[in-house]
């Protein structure tokens, strides 16, 4: 039997990882980290299938919840071929050696403290090392360009198509022949508004079988982009003028760079009052420079400049910091400056301790520009929290708090409804990646609108293709 089975993004946003049997050969879409308060323990359970039967891992993108795992997939057995585009290969060698990087600090962390408590034994190791991620970028890896056919066994082709969503990421179309007839089942992985500020947008699909589509912002329209940058650049303008800090948690991939844009723009239009901008994070940093590198990938406006003289990403004012000492120095600097650090959804990273020193502070602003998981404290503060609690310190909330979704890399529920609707003979849909409320009243838009009948994937329970 043909068939897919969600072992991850089903039901919730993160931990992507869908199983795809076409008779003996076997799919893997993503392998993803699970993430969020009381999910990330999951990632320490065993798979709910053998790595090593694992024929394919097709990567749709470099986030962690949809790469976050490979390494563990790679450890426990998996010795098939890899296939993505060339630019996420690229952002997964540094996002994964990061992660494991974060994974050895927290298990050193978290053993020093137990140890105190004569409990250390019940620390487990790290998920995995910087050396199970060098031995995923040993294995047999095939890169493709948008819309190139790529044939596997049996009469399969794979192809890839732009999702729009971040620098080399793509939906998935598997081609595969069922009773003499050809089939597709298509993967959205996460797909991107039609709007975006640093790169193109995503590729309409027409055909298709089987669809298997991302939910996150299915129960929503965002704001305008154009409304979204006014709001920024307002929030930026007023806050520096009561001399005040801008503290913005991002993520390092995508919205980190559109964050440099922005304010690449403000400055050479002289919109940008004095100030000095940190850039706080050492995976951004690295990640801005394979933004430049793939100048193809980038919209004509950004590709432009990449291709002349300039650096779209970067102007006077600008300071990125490495080191963690430099990083600290930014503390003594008391006012006017904008603070770009990691993590994006506040549970980790050096945008703690800017927290810290700075979220009581009512003359300071906290600008989230992306989606903040439950569980998360980039969640809580959002939600409205009086007190939050960093690194064991109950901190209050006093900053102005600003969120603006309209920068988001997923695309919203109209984006959704129309991509969808592109598709010309669909036969069968299903909901992934998104919170389960979410996921119930995209479901009854796309029954209104569309008339058709969505079905949430559950975890491990398989459907037929």
């Amino acid at each position: 039997m043909n068939s897919v089975t969600s072992y991850g993004a089903a039901g919730m946003v993160t931990g992507s990882c869908h199983l795809v049997k076409l008779g003996p050969i076997q799919i893997l879409i993503d392998c993803g980290m699970f993430q969020g308060l009381g999910d990330s323990e999951r990632n320490y359970e065993p798979f709910g299938f053998d790595p090593a039967e694992i024929d394919f891992l097709i990567i749709t993108h470099a986030h962690l919840d949809h790469i976050g795992r490979v390494p563990k997939l790679v450890k426990e057995g998996f010795n098939g071929k890899i296939i993505a585009t060339q630019p996420t290969k690229d952002i997964a060698n540094i996002m994964l050696l990061d992660s494991a990087k974060i994974l050895k600090e927290e298990y050193k962390t978290l053993r020093r403290k137990a140890k105190r408590h004569g409990d250390e034994e019940r620390i487990m190791e790290p998920l995995y090392t910087e050396d199970h991620v060098k031995e995923v970028f040993l294995k047999r890896w095939h890169v493709l360009e948008y819309f190139e056919k790529h044939k596997l066994p049996k009469r399969i082709k794979v192809t890839l198509g732009n999702a729009g969503h971040i620098m080399g990421s793509a939906f998935v179309m598997i081609d595969y022949v069922e009773d003499k007839t050809t089939k597709r089942v298509v993967f959205s992985g996460d797909i991107g508004s039609k709007h975006r500020l640093i790169i193109d947008p995503l590729d309409n699909m027409h055909e298709g079988d089987t669809l298997f589509i991302e939910s996150t912002y299915g129960d929503r329209v965002h704001r305008p982009i154009k409304e979204s940058v006014k709001q920024f650049k307002q929030s930026v303008i007023t806050t520096l003028k009561r001399n005040g800090n801008v503290i913005i948690p991002s993520f390092a991939l995508e919205r980190t760079q559109e964050i440099l844009w922005l304010l690449h723009e403000m400055f050479h239009n002289n919109e940008l009052p004095r100030c000095r901008v940190f850039l706080d994070s050492p995976l951004a940093i690295k990640a801005t420079r394979l933004y430049n590198k793939y100048p193809v990938h980038l919209s004509d406006e950004v590709e432009y400049q990449t291709l002349g003289d300039g650096d779209p990403f970067s102007f006077a004012s600008l300071e990125s910091i490495s080191t963690r000492e430099e990083s600290r120095m930014i503390n003594k600097v008391k006012e006017r400056t904008i603070i770009i650090a990691g993590s994006g959804m506040c549970h980790g990273g050096r945008v703690m301790h800017h927290l810290k020193h700075r979220l009581w502070n009512n003359n300071n602003t906290i600008i989230f520009v992306g989606f903040q998981v439950e569980g998360t404290l980039g969640r809580s503060i959002i939600d409205g929290d009086e007190y939050v609690k960093i690194y064991g310190e109950e901190i209050v909330v006093k900053a102005q708090i600003e969120t603006i979704n309209g920068f988001s890399a997923h695309a919203d529920q109209s984006d959704l409804i129309e991509w969808i609707d592109n598709f010309t003979e669909l036969k069968n849909l299903y909901l992934i990646h998104g919170e389960a409320e979410k996921m119930e009243i995209f479901g009854k838009v796309i029954k209104d609108r569309l008339n058709h009948e969505a079905k949430i994937m559950e975890y491990g329970v398989s459907v037929k293709l």
